[in-house]
């Protein structure tokens, strides 16, 4: 059986593949701005700062908003170096990584 957090790792490297995913503060802030983000994820040793500036963002475009895994973690399910905050582009992939998120 796998587990959610592998599923979600999982889903991650997907939609990275798929470009459906912005990684950067600056450019999840645009994309939030822009309403074109469906979820922002953060990693859980995001600076305070930044989880601030996020989650006053998201509030205030009413975008779904999780704290989940480390910036290594987050930054390797999409083959990338370390990655601190990551918006989904796509509402399917939104969707489920969402339901998976909230069963957490």
């Amino acid at each position: 059986m796998i587990s959610n957090e592998t599923k979600i790792y999982q889903l991650l490297g997907l939609a990275a593949r798929a470009r459906k995913l912005t990684t950067g503060e600056e450019l999840v802030v645009s994309e939030v701005r822009a309403q074109s983000a469906k979820l922002v994820i953060l990693s859980e040793d995001a600076s305070d700062n930044t989880n601030k500036k996020l989650s006053d963002k998201c509030n205030s475009y009413n975008v779904e908003k999780h704290v989940f895994g480390s910036r290594e973690a987050l930054g390797h399910a999409i083959g990338k170096e370390s990655r601190v905050v990551l918006a989904v582009t796509d509402s399917g992939f939104a969707k489920k990584l969402s339901s998976l998120l909230n069963e957490l």
